[in-house]
């Protein structure tokens, strides 16, 4: 869902006769979205079903992708795109399926392919939706998007089955909005201050409002008996540790997603770039996800020996090896390809893990919305990365014709951004404890 748009989002203003301001919150809407959407639906699935509430957000997405197709005006794309993020919602309860369903010594491989799922769709999506952009109409992206999405969801009618697992208690609705509230405002922050100007009244306002309801937020949950997030389970330290390693190594793919084509797209002029179309470069992305896709399920495998947090170092460890190659010997698509790869080795073995070890630490009830959270930390890392990235690629520019283009120093500056959320992962995640039981009472979500 977030990569499908860039083929086409500096079209966006003519396609939708809009002002580009306007048609920023094509992409905005949709990180939004995601983020607040995943913990609540991991909270609903452990409450009332997860088989039933992944067919809802998928159902929510396909109307989405139906909207966005039939729409030719901002509104109506704006509204498409907010609906498609709520199958973001997909990949907590699909990771917590598998453990209702999953035979043990399926669970890792099962668990590692569908957390390794954003990077694989990112990379594949990308060429698939420039093909599709150039070939025909650019509504042709959501109908694809949809169909796929409406497969999906017959799949899941046809092969998952129900769970009866349950969490009691009631829905939290004040900590839901609450969440969304706070959520929203840091978000919007971050992906319109380069719009807005970072200390402007707006961004400060939305930024600063959305961390004073956070706060109280965390403060509700705390003292009520049903709380959206079990905040104590999620302080626990292996949950912590995986969670804010998460969130750096989403900084540093995303990083990565948006340095790396961009470069490859960079005029040769610019002495930063290899001057490719934007088909090309996307095919040169393709390692990436196909990589991703070889090594999840042996992640998956290396688990049951090693467990998650060796994975999560090595992961982080190859992320900034590829940050490194970059700095020094991108000078060609195939050293590109070679990075990609690199990349991919260790994204895919540090997704895999992450989930296991936040499920090793929680009880069964909890696990959809324990792995909602770590969804959102890595919604909030990719934001992160869009904006600051996005900041110093738009702010350290050269001249080519009569465009100004990143430069050089531009690339470097990015690359060593995501080399330090790289390493940061790697060194948080080397202090995840040993496996450890749950407290007395309840039931851990994996065994050990």
């Amino acid at each position: 869902m977030q990569t499908i748009i860039i083929p086409i989002q500096y079209e966006l203003p003519t396609l939708l006769d809009a002002p580009r301001s306007d048609t920023a919150w094509v992409v905005t809407i949709t990180l939004l979205t995601a983020a607040v959407t995943t913990p609540i639906a991991g909270r609903l699935g452990d409450m009332f079903g997860k088989r039933r509430i992944a067919l809802a957000v998928l159902a929510i997405m396909v109307v989405g992708c139906v909207v966005a197709a039939t729409s030719h005006d901002i509104v109506g794309m704006i509204i498409g795109r907010g609906l498609q993020g709520v199958g973001m919602g997909i990949l907590p309860l699909g990771i917590s399926i598998m453990r209702d369903v999953l035979p043990e010594r399926r669970l890792g491989s099962g668990i590692a392919l569908m957390s390794a799922t954003m990077g694989i769709g990112g990379a594949i999506g990308l060429p698939l939706a420039a093909f599709a952009a150039e070939q025909w109409d650019y509504h042709a992206l959501f109908w694809i998007a949809g169909a796929i999405g409406l497969l999906s969801l017959l799949l899941i009618l046809a092969i998952v089955p129900v769970s009866v697992l349950r969490s009691l208690g009631r829905f939290d609705w004040v900590g839901a909005i609450g969440l969304a509230i706070g959520i929203v405002g840091i978000l919007l922050a971050l992906s319109s201050g380069g719009e807005w100007g970072w200390l402007s009244p707006p961004t400060l306002g939305v930024g600063l409002g959305g961390v004073a309801v956070l706060l109280l937020w965390g403060w509700y949950e705390l003292r009520d008996r049903n709380p959206l997030v079990d905040l104590r389970v999620a302080a626990r330290r292996p949950v912590l540790l995986a969670n804010l390693s998460s969130l750096l190594l989403s900084f540093g793919l995303f990083s990565f997603n948006i340095g790396i084509p961009q470069f490859l797209e960079n005029p040769v002029a610019s002495q930063a770039g290899l001057g490719l179309s934007l088909m090309e470069a996307s095919l040169g992305l393709l390692p990436f996800g196909f990589t991703i896709l070889l090594v999840s399920p042996i992640a998956g495998r290396l688990m049951g020996v090693v467990g998650p947090k060796p994975l999560m170092v090595a992961g982080g460890v190859l992320v900034a090896i590829a940050y490194v190659v970059c700095l020094l010997w991108l000078h060609t698509l195939w050293s590109a390809m070679v990075v990609n790869v690199i990349a991919a080795a260790g994204i895919g073995a540090a997704f895999a893990a992450a989930p296991s070890a936040i499920m090793r630490a929680v009880p069964m009830t909890e696990t959809a919305a324990a792995n909602g959270i770590n969804s959102l930390m890595r919604s909030v890392g990719t934001t992160l990365a869009a904006a600051m990235i996005g900041v110093v690629l738009s702010a350290i520019t050269v001249q080519v014709g009569d465009v100004m283009v990143p430069s050089w120093d531009a690339f470097q500056l990015a690359f060593v951004l995501g080399l330090v959320a790289a390493l940061a992962s790697s060194l948080l995640a080397a202090f995840i404890p040993r496996h450890r039981p749950c407290p007395a009472g309840e039931h851990p979500s994996l065994p050990a």
